[in-house]
C-alpha cells in the first residue's frame, strides 16, 4: 500500500493506493459517523460497509444538485448528527463532490473521508480538496476547497466498473501524463492492451503516479490560483460539451484535451508528430476526439465557465507532450478555433 499526503491549508490528506474498503474503520471514528453513497455502489460493496447510517443517492450527474445536498443535509438533522460527526462518501466523483460539500458546510464544516471505487475518482474527483455542486447543468458553480481526512483508493473496486466508466477514468490519467510526465505517457502507449484488460498491476502504478502528479500540484497551489490552473487541460472545452451533449464527464474531457491539442498545434505550441500522438492514444484507449453538437453552442456555454474573466479565458495549451502552460486567451480567438475545429 502507498500513502501520499496532501498539505492543505484546511487540514492535511492522507491517500491510501491498494487498501481496502474492508478496512474502512480503521480510518473512521467508533460512533457517530454517517456514510454517503449511491444506488450501484450500495449493490456491489454495501455488505462490506461498517455499521453505521448510509443515505444512498441515485447514481449519475444528476444527483449533485442543491436538492441533493438540501436532502442529505436533513437526512442529517433527523439522524442527529452534529459538529463532531464524521461522513464517508463511498463511490465515484459525484458521490465524493456531493460528500465533501454536504461536510464542508453542514453546521459550517465537519470532518470527512473517502472510499473511491471509480477511476475518476481514484485519479481526480476524490483528491484534491474540490468539493461542489452543479448548478442548472454547469459544473461545480458552487462549492469548497476543503480537504478530506483520507481517501482510500481500493483497485479491486475497478474491477467492476462498466468499460465506458473505466474510460472516462482513463481520461484523467492521460491528463496528469500530459500536463507532467512524458515517460508516463509513454508507458501508456506501450501497455494500452493490458489497462484495457483491467491488468490492476499496471493500474495500482498508473493510479499511484496520477494521485501523486496531482498531490504536488495541490500542495504547492491549492486554491488554483497559479499552478493547479494546469489540471483543467482539456476541462474549459470538455466542461462546456458535457453541459451541451450531457456526455460522461472522462468523455468529455477527452474531448477537450482533442481540442486543447489542435488549438495548440495551431499556435506553434505542439509538434504535428505530438499532436498525433495524443490523438492515437485517446482513440486507442476507448475515448472520442469529437463531437457532432454545434460549436456555436458549445462557445456560448463555455462563456460562463468559471475561468473566465471579461473578455478572455483562462485556456491551458501543450508545449509538448509532459508540459502544458495557461493562458489568457482572448474570446474571439476560441470562437474562431472552435469553428475550424468543428470542421
Amino acid at each position: 500500500m502507498e500513502q501520499v499526503v496532501i498539505n492543505g491549508l484546511s487540514g492535511n490528506s492522507t491517500i491510501y493506493i491498494g487498501e481496502s474498503i474492508d478496512n474502512l474503520s480503521k480510518y473512521i471514528p467508533s460512533e457517530n459517523v454517517f456514510i454517503i453513497t449511491d444506488k450501484n455502489v450500495e449493490a456491489h460493496y454495501g455488505s462490506r460497509f461498517p455499521a453505521f447510517p448510509v443515505y444512498t443517492i441515485e447514481p449519475g450527474e444528476g444527483s449533485k444538485s442543491f436538492i441533493s445536498a438540501t436532502n442529505v443535509f436533513r437526512w442529517l438533522l433527523d439522524k442527529g448528527a452534529d459538529r463532531s460527526s464524521f461522513i464517508v462518501g463511498i463511490g465515484g466523483g459525484v458521490v465524493s463532490d456531493l460528500a465533501g460539500f454536504v461536510a464542508s458546510t453542514y453546521m459550517r464544516g465537519i470532518s470527512f473521508g473517502f472510499v473511491a471505487t471509480t477511476l475518476l475518482s481514484q485519479v481526480d474527483a476524490s483528491v484534491g480538496g474540490k468539493n461542489g455542486v452543479n448548478l442548472d447543468g454547469f459544473k461545480n458553480i458552487v462549492g469548497t476547497f476543503n480537504q478530506p481526512q483520507f481517501v482510500i483508493c481500493d483497485i479491486s473496486t475497478l474491477g467492476t466498473l462498466h468499460r465506458d466508466e473505466y474510460c472516462n477514468g482513463l481520461a484523467e490519467v492521460v491528463k496528469h501524463a500530459l500536463i507532467y510526465d512524458a515517460d508516463k505517457f509513454s508507458f501508456l502507449e506501450k501497455n494500452k492492451s493490458g489497462i484495457m484488460a483491467f491488468n490492476q498491476t499496471i493500474m495500482t502504478f498508473l493510479v499511484n503516479r496520477s494521485v501523486n502528479i496531482k498531490a504536488d500540484i495541490v500542495t504547492a497551489d491549492e486554491r488554483e490560483t497559479g499552478i493547479r490552473r494546469k489540471l483543467n487541460l482539456g476541462h474549459t472545452w470538455g466542461h462546456a460539451v458535457e453541459k451541451v451533449t450531457g456526455m460522461p464527464h472522462g468523455q468529455a474531457v477527452s474531448i477537450g484535451m482533442a481540442f486543447s491539442a489542435g488549438f495548440s498545434l495551431k499556435k506553434g505550441y505542439l509538434s504535428k508528430v505530438e499532436h498525433d500522438r495524443i490523438i492515437a492514444l485517446l482513440t486507442d484507449l476507448g475515448l472520442p476526439i469529437t463531437t457532432t453538437a454545434n460549436p456555436m453552442v458549445i462557445f456560448e456555454t463555455l462563456l460562463r465557465d468559471k475561468k473566465k474573466e471579461q473578455d478572455g479565458i483562462h485556456f491551458v495549451l501543450m508545449e509538448g507532450i509532459g508540459s502544458v502552460k495557461v493562458e489568457l486567451l482572448k474570446i474571439d480567438e476560441i470562437k474562431a478555433f472552435a469553428n475550424e475545429f468543428a470542421q
